[in-house]
């Protein structure tokens, strides 16, 4: 006679197929969301330079060259680029690792050998199906390969360029703030009054996430370290928490969301800080060396895997661009309740040293790429 079923093995059975599934479908979104898909492209039969790569690697594969700027396509523009951002994205995408971002970029060399996704520029030409946008538009957003002196971009990933904000600062704002605005809003459903703990509060999503939690009415606390601790204050956190003289997972403190950026406790650690019916929000890049398969998965799976056996909510976050949300991020920068933290520019010669940067995990805010025109 069979065993009688127990609650949890019915629940696996039920739910495995299903987290396998979504577990494989985030593993190849998060290389997707902000990568354009290729389309085809006219030459225009002029030169640029862009930062390319012909194999995967350490930043010494990225190479300054001269290349054919493309024309727009009939709903893209093209963009005169005056700054552009680094992602952990763009070094995943160098290094070809996970090995899993391959089936996108190609298997043993690049496919497409062009890297950035955020910019800032002046629009200089339009497709024919382009109503929002016209020339000398300056504008912020995302396109493909923006390492470069020219990029074309769709117009629904683009939106007008505030007034008040440099194009290195606009550069800075839009893969980053559109993920610590939906992380917030739909994944952590974030309500006034609601206290929300932001770990990595220094950096590009995290700097962004403080401001947009304090425009929502929750009391922030921010966890940095101890050089990043005034700057996370003067951007609006209730509370600085310095990683590295308190261990926010052993207080007493609860929180009704958090937001992970770093990864660097256990599931069951944060389990300890959340409130009852807590939200945990995972986001992230991870590093060069979390490994060459799976690599910064491992946290987004094992979230996925813990969050059907307890009260509280685990889940990983994939950002999607969209205009609407550009909209929204660009009023609050009208409105001076946001403000991109800039940590340091390289013009788009240096590319490599600003990957190289970025790579160590330290930088405060965003990395931003200038791009000199002659004329």
């Amino acid at each position: 006679m069979n065993s009688p079923e127990t609650p949890r093995r019915a629940l696996l059975k039920r739910k495995s197929t299903r987290i396998a599934l979504v577990a494989l479908a985030a593993a190849f979104a998060a290389f997707w969301f902000v990568r354009p898909a290729e389309t085809p492209s006219r030459g225009s039969g002029e030169l640029m330079k862009a930062i390319v790569y012909h194999e995967y690697g350490s930043p010494e594969v990225l190479r300054l060259e001269d290349i054919e700027k493309l024309l727009p396509n009939d709903d893209q523009v093209l963009i005169r680029v005056r700054a552009a951002s680094a992602n952990p994205l763009d070094w995943h995408y160098m290094r070809g690792t996970p090995y899993l971002v391959r089936t996108d970029a190609g298997l043993l060399k690049p496919k497409v050998g062009r890297l950035g996704a955020d910019l800032a520029g002046r629009v200089v030409a339009v497709g024919r199906n382009v109503k929002r946008f016209k020339p000398g538009d300056e504008v912020f957003g995302t396109g493909g390969g923006t390492f470069a002196e020219y990029a074309r971009a769709s117009q629904e990933k683009i939106v007008l360029k505030p007034a008040n904000l440099t194009f290195e600062q606009a550069a800075a704002v839009p893969v980053a703030a559109l993920t610590a605005l939906q992380a917030l809003r739909d994944k952590g459903h974030l309500q006034p009054g609601q206290k929300v703990l932001i770990n990595g509060a220094s950096g590009g999503v995290g700097t962004f996430a403080v401001q947009i939690a304090k425009s929502f009415g929750a009391e922030v606390t921010g966890v940095c370290s101890t050089r990043n601790v005034d700057m996370v204050r003067s951007i609006g956190a209730d509370h600085v928490i310095d990683y590295t003289k308190d261990d926010f997972t052993e207080n007493v403190q609860r929180y009704d969301l958090i937001l992970d950026n770093v990864g660097n406790h256990s599931l069951l650690a944060y389990r300890r800080v959340l409130g009852p019916k807590g939200i945990y929000v995972l986001i992230g890049g991870g590093r060069p060396d979390d490994g060459n398969w799976i690599g910064p998965l491992v946290g987004p799976i094992k979230a996925l895997l813990l969050s059907p056996f307890v009260s509280q909510k685990f889940l990983p976050f994939l950002a999607s661009i969209n205009r609407d949300d550009l909209l929204v991020v660009q009023k609050l920068m009208e409105a001076k309740k946001m403000t991109p933290v800039v940590d340091r520019t390289y013009s788009l010669s240096e590319v490599p040293a600003a990957i190289r940067y970025l790579e160590e995990g330290h930088a405060r805010g965003k990395v931003v790429i200038t791009v000199a025109h002659e004329n």
